[in-house]
């Protein structure tokens, strides 16, 4: 069997920079070029530890060192922090994209029969690592970023009611959500009808009025002790109920955009 070590080399440092580069537009580190070129390089000069006599222990170090050294040039050192989460985006990506190629080239390289697989000769690493490899790991960046953009809104709330009951819901922060009692001056969380009602005498409600674009009415709202979020203890605020279910991003109620500047003052 033939070895091409240059297109190996180019191979690796394809693969090596696309990671790098993933690494640095999900993290938004904004490294200079030349130092994702540079480490890259590095990884793919690594090739030559497969050629020095060693034990299966040793080899394996020597790949986290290296892997190590390539963090380093790529993304400098700051703090422990800092170095740990690149390392860590790095092994990531490396076994998503690794394992999305190792899948595809098990679809189109080996044919099954029963539960037994053969290699058929025909084999698309190259082609995948060149074409869809990058997309891939684009894929990954774009839900990346979907998901932080969407999920970092997300709460565990802890609701304390008059009666001593305590619900234990997911809260969505809604930046649309700016309602407030002009009389009690209490900001208002929306929660649906069916998951409130054990907890509240709902012969006791407070009507708040609200206005939408081309409606207006009323809201039924209830005390409450407090309610907690991450620790913090906040009791200036109402829970409103709405008729219909909450469905987004799994949330069970929506939180007043108020919190959003409680939350940042208290941390």
């Amino acid at each position: 069997m033939k070895i091409y070590l240059d297109l190996v080399f180019i191979i690796n440092f394809i693969y090596d920079l696309l990671l790098l580069m993933t690494v640095d537009t999900t993290l938004k580190r904004h490294t200079k070029l030349n130092k994702l070129f540079l480490s890259a390089i590095i990884g793919a000069l690594s090739l030559i530890i497969l050629f020095i006599p060693c034990g299966q222990i040793l080899l394996f170090l020597m790949k986290i060192g290296i892997s190590l050294l390539m963090i380093l040039i790529a993304f400098g050192y700051k703090n422990l922090k800092y170095f740990t989460t690149n390392i860590l985006y790095l092994y990531m990506c490396s076994v998503i994209l690794g394992g999305f190629l190792y899948f595809l080239n098990i679809e189109f390289s080996y044919k099954r029969e029963g539960i037994v697989f053969y290699f058929e000769g025909l084999s698309i690493n190259y082609l995948l690592l060149l074409i869809i490899g990058p997309i891939i790991l684009f894929l990954y960046v774009r839900e990346h970023k979907k998901y932080k953009s969407t999920y970092i809104y997300n709460y565990k709330v802890n609701i304390i009611f008059k009666n001593g009951k305590e619900l234990i819901c997911n809260g969505f922060l809604d930046t649309g959500n700016k309602l407030r009692d002009p009389i009690t001056k209490k900001y208002i969380i929306l929660i649906s009808k069916k998951i409130i009602v054990p907890f509240i005498n709902i012969r006791s409600p407070i009507y708040v009025p609200y206005k939408v674009v081309g409606y207006q009415g009323l809201i039924n709202c209830y005390k409450i002790n407090y309610i907690k979020i991450n620790n913090q203890i906040f009791d200036n605020y109402l829970v409103g109920i709405v008729p219909e279910k909450i469905s987004l991003n799994g949330a069970d109620c929506l939180l007043n955009s108020k919190l959003m500047e409680d939350i940042c003052l208290e941390n």
